[in-house]
C-alpha cells in the first residue's frame, strides 16, 4: 500500500471512537499534574476560568477541571462528544482555534498537542492571535508541541495496547519527514483491533508541524505574548516534556 493514499485524520472522524482506548485519560495524570502546578503558579489561588483550544478528546483536561472553571472548544464533532462525556460540567464548543471568537476573555488559554496541527508559521500565528483575543490583560497561555525541530529525529516509532474487556486495541504510529525543506511531518498509524476471535486493521495518516523553538518564540512575541518554557521529566514515560508559556504583554 502506498503511504499516500491512506485518508487524512480519520481518528478526528469515523475512528474517533476509538481515541479513548487509544490514550486512555488516567494516562495523562502526570503530564496534567504539571500543567495545574503551572497554572497556579502564574495565576494564583482561585478557580480561575479557563480556556482550551482543540480540546480534543477531553482527557488532559478531566484532570484540571477540580480546580478551574473550564471552557472547551475543537474542530472535530467526534472528539467534542467524547470530551462532553468524560467532561459534563465543561462548556463545549464547535469551532477552529485559527480563527474562533467567543466573545469572551479568560485567565488562561490551554492548547495541549493539538497545536502540533499546525503546519505553517501563518497557522501558528493565527492560533496565538485568537488565544490573544481570549485572554483578560495579564493572561496566560499555555501550550505543548508533541516535537521541536532541534531534538526530532526520524524515523520516530511508538506501539502501544490498551483493552477495555470489550476491544483489543493495538496501535504502531511511524513519524518520518518526507521534506526536511519543510514545517511538516507525517504520521502513519496502523491500528490492529480484536473483538472476541475476530481481529481487523485499520489504516490512519495525519500531518503535524515542526518548527524550531524560534519560531515559537518569534511568533508568540508577534501575537503579544512574552515567551518562556518550562521542561519537566515525565516518570511514567521517561521522557523530557516542554510547556511553552506566553503572558499576554499589556498594551498602553
Amino acid at each position: 500500500m502506498d503511504a499516500s493514499t491512506i485518508p487524512l485524520n480519520r481518528l478526528y472522524g469515523e475512528l474517533a471512537y476509538l481515541w479513548p482506548l487509544m490514550s486512555p485519560p488516567e494516562e495523562y495524570a502526570e503530564e496534567a499534574a504539571h500543567w495545574r502546578d503551572t497554572l497556579r503558579e502564574l495565576l494564583g489561588p482561585g478557580r480561575h476560568e479557563i480556556l482550551e483550544l482543540g480540546v480534543g478528546g477531553g482527557h488532559n483536561l478531566s484532570h484540571l477541571t477540580a480546580d478551574f472553571k473550564a471552557t472547551a472548544a475543537d474542530i472535530s464533532e467526534p472528539m467534542l462528544a467524547h470530551s462532553k462525556r468524560l467532561n459534563p460540567g465543561v462548556e463545549h464548543l464547535l469551532g477552529d482555534m485559527r480563527c474562533l471568537r467567543t466573545g469572551r476573555k479568560f485567565k488562561a488559554v490551554l492548547i495541549h498537542d493539538a497545536i502540533s496541527h499546525m503546519l505553517s508559521d501563518a497557522d501558528l500565528l493565527d492560533t496565538f492571535v485568537t488565544a490573544a483575543a481570549h485572554l483578560e490583560p495579564g493572561g496566560v497561555l499555555i501550550t505543548a508541541p508533541d516535537r521541536f525541530h532541534e531534538t526530532f529525529g526520524a524515523p520516530h516509532t511508538e506501539v502501544c495496547t490498551h483493552s477495555n474487556g470489550r476491544m483489543e486495541l493495538t496501535c504502531l504510529e511511524y513519524t518520518h519527514d518526507p521534506d526536511p525543506n519543510d514545517s511538516v511531518v507525517e504520521t502513519i498509524f496502523t491500528h490492529i483491533i480484536r473483538e472476541g476471535s475476530q481481529v481487523r486493521i485499520e489504516h490512519d495518516r495525519m500531518l503535524t508541524g515542526l518548527f524550531p523553538t524560534s519560531v515559537w518564540e518569534r511568533l508568540m512575541g508577534e501575537a503579544g505574548f512574552r515567551f518562556e518554557w518550562r521542561t519537566f521529566r515525565l516518570e511514567s514515560v521517561d521522557t523530557e516534556y516542554t510547556l511553552l508559556i506566553g503572558r499576554l504583554i499589556p498594551t498602553v
